[in-house]
């Protein structure tokens, strides 16, 4: 089974969903000496099982698979319905046309057909988002030869991770670009700073820890590793690498010496994640509701008829935004490790 503490650049590539993260990505971790991990959200088997192919073929061996876990609670509705309503002005601006709230139904993102894939294909490394999957999920990875790990964002979380199987952990601070990965979608993100947040998980759960959240420096880097993790995983800071597949509008829009502030919103997706702030979020933050990921269907044709203006996309973004570099990946691993 993969082991992450023999990694010889203790650097996790962070699966960004939605496009960033490619296969060129993954195979520049591999190449650095790293690890990284494709996203499986929001793509079909199919697409995954390509993904892993262009990795392989590259000859990348160690690399791994991010799944997200289907919502436990539905979606409401009523609430749904109001935020679809701010939204049809600004969508008949742009000739967009929103999905009606009855078409907006349940999505569980081809979760088991994902995990079966995992099996299959006997990826080395398989980590969840957004929830912790069931004990005997786990229990099949492993007997596939998978190591699994669970992205979490309180100490209660790790444990409930650590009773249901996993393996090591993705202890997520507050200050990480993208999604957090809290198990309640509608419940305020924890603040509590990563450097005491991964305490209170090594107190209570004994299991590898791979840091993350704002880590965008080699100073930063080693401080955190030097309180125990494993490895640290990174994103925003691959933003602007070759290899990424990220929006020119959100890649330059991170080099925009005019955008200084992130802000936690649900208003592109349903779910609470850290972007830099623009109009969108401005104009809509105080009037979404977290219904991912109903929400998230909703803003899509908003999101892909905006794509070339930075105020109107999805600009996933860490606090240490300003530290991503164009250079190639494997440079930016090299510095971290």
């Amino acid at each position: 089974m993969f082991d992450l503490r023999e990694l010889s650049r203790r650097v996790v590539a962070a699966p960004m969903a939605g496009g960033p993260t490619t296969p060129d990505l993954v195979v520049a971790a591999a190449s650095a000496g790293g690890v990284g991990q494709l996203a499986a959200g929001y793509l079909t088997p199919d697409k995954v099982r390509a993904d892993i192919a262009a990795v392989r073929a590259a000859g990348a061996e160690s690399f791994g698979v991010n799944i997200f876990v289907p919502e436990s609670e539905p979606v409401n509705r009523d609430d749904l319905a109001r935020y679809r309503a701010e939204l049809v002005p600004y969508a008949r601006n742009l000739g967009v046309v929103l999905p009606e709230v009855d078409d907006l139904g349940e999505d569980d993102d081809h979760f088991d057909a994902k995990v079966r894939l995992m099996c299959d294909e006997r990826i080395p490394l398989v980590s969840f988002a957004f929830g912790c999957p069931r004990p005997d999920i786990f229990a099949e990875l492993h007997r596939h030869g998978c190591s699994v790990g669970v992205t979490v964002t309180t100490a209660t979380d790790a444990e409930t991770a650590r009773q249901a199987g996993a393996d090591w952990l993705c202890v997520q601070g507050p200050d990480a670009g993208g999604h957090r990965s809290v198990f309640d979608r509608r419940t305020t993100p924890p603040t509590l700073p990563l450097d005491e947040l991964i305490g209170e998980v090594a107190d209570r759960v004994e299991l590898p820890i791979v840091a993350a959240g704002g880590i965008s420096t080699a100073a930063r880097a080693e401080e955190i590793r030097s309180l125990g993790p494993v490895a640290v995983q990174v994103g925003t800071v691959l933003l602007r690498t070759p290899e990424a597949g990220t929006k020119p509008a959100h890649a330059a829009a991170l080099a925009d010496a005019e955008r200084t502030e992130t802000v936690v919103t649900w208003a592109f997706s349903g779910r609470p994640a850290r972007a830099l702030r623009n109009r969108f979020t401005d104009r809509f933050s105080d009037a979404a509701v977290a219904e991912y990921p109903a929400v998230n269907t909703l803003t899509g044709g908003i999101r892909r008829a905006a794509s070339n203006d930075p105020d109107g996309i999805n600009l996933w973004a860490g606090s240490g935004f300003r530290d991503a570099a164009e250079e190639w990946a494997v440079e930016t691993i090299a510095r971290l490790g």
